[in-house]
């Protein structure tokens, strides 16, 4: 049996869409992971700068206490038993810790926030893939079933008006 060029048409457009329904998920469910491995790389990026933070955050309490010891020696104070410069030094130090504190929970926040983005990026990559193989097989499916009912039923539209004009 021989297939009519309509059909053979038909055949082919309908496998063609499947194919480039898949094509087209395969490429959003590649994009979905590369945009999560970006994210990810900002992950790291947050780990290092969080890092730096704390790290010129102690840099910074080092000098002032130097700059403060060397102070306070100048003004005739006695670092070690006058209270004022105690409470003055145990309050810096309160300050720093406080400081690094917020440094590290800003960054754990911020790598939480990417980690859930990333998360996000490769759920959406799937669910393209699995849209993509859902409406590629719909196509098959409705293909399968124009070439059935075009089957069934040749094709003369001649013939189809002629009988439909004399009734």
């Amino acid at each position: 049996m021989a297939i009519d060029p309509i059909t053979m048409a038909l055949i082919g457009s309908t496998v063609m869409s499947a194919f480039g329904q898949i094509a087209a998920g395969k490429a959003q469910q590649e994009a979905s992971k590369l945009n999560a491995f970006n994210v990810e790389t900002d992950e790291v990026r947050n780990k290092i700068q969080t890092l730096q933070n704390s790290r010129n955050r102690r840099e910074q309490y080092i000098a002032n206490t130097s700059t403060n010891n060397t102070m306070f020696s100048a003004m005739g104070r006695d670092i070690g038993s006058d209270r004022s410069v105690e409470a003055f030094f145990k309050k810096q130090k309160e300050t720093t810790a406080e400081d690094l504190y917020n440094i590290a929970y800003m960054g754990e926040a911020k790598g939480a926030k990417l980690q859930q983005q990333a998360t996000a990026q490769r759920i959406e990559g799937r669910a393209a893939m699995q849209s993509a193989t859902i409406g590629a097989l719909t196509t098959l499916a409705s293909g399968y079933y124009e070439y059935q009912t075009i089957k069934q039923k040749p094709l003369n539209p001649t013939a189809e008006w002629e009988n439909n004009g004399s009734n």
